[in-house]
């Protein structure tokens, strides 16, 4: 039952980002290996970005009828993943600034959420990494840099790229450099 429920978590965290929404391409190795990658972090903010992410365990069971308690013992003896960290800010993102804004400016896709993600991969140079192009030294290079902020001042390497960064990024938390990509996206402060 453990591997079955880990599957059809990480199934649902994909789901939720819009992997399926790419065919022909499949990310399978990206999303697998971005799961497989413990999110660490330097600023003690960023612990919420943890939080949010474990925190998706219980909504998913919450959405797919699981007793909480179950997935506590089964999925709670990883730590929060990258994907989960990651799937969790554009939740997050999505449902407490994005509702009731515009979007029609944003290309179109199914949800917020999946817009912002696969901005966060493409910053990260990991948007074409699909399974047939798929190189696992280049995506942890590039989780690495992101955890380590070894990235540029304007967050280029990181999740957000900014023309007009207010800080050096790497010494701001994620959520308030997601705040500011927004702010430049949207054209004014949100």
């Amino acid at each position: 039952m453990r591997e079955k429920l880990e599957r059809l978590y990480f199934h649902w965290l994909c789901w939720s980002m819009g992997a399926h929404r790419k065919p022909p391409r499949r990310f399978d190795k990206l999303f697998e290996t971005l799961h497989e990658i413990p999110f660490r972090y330097s600023l003690p903010m960023d612990g919420n970005r943890e939080e949010d992410g474990i925190n998706l365990r219980y909504r998913y069971a919450e959405e797919s009828g699981y007793d909480e308690r179950m997935v506590a013992s089964v999925l709670d003896r990883k730590p929060c993943s990258v994907l989960e960290m990651m799937t969790a800010l554009c939740i997050r993102c999505e449902e407490s600034i994005m509702d009731g804004y515009s979007l029609d400016r944003l290309p179109r896709t199914s949800t917020f959420s999946e817009y912002l993600f696969w901005i966060m991969l493409d910053n990260l140079g990991l948007s074409e990494m699909d399974d047939m192009h798929f190189d696992i030294n280049i995506v942890e290079e590039a989780v690495d840099r992101f955890l380590d902020r070894d990235y540029e001042a304007d967050g280029d390497g990181g999740l957000f790229i900014l023309k007009f960064p207010r800080r050096d990024l790497r010494g701001v938390e994620i959520w308030y450099q997601m705040c500011w990509y927004l702010d430049e996206l949207l054209g004014e402060e949100v």
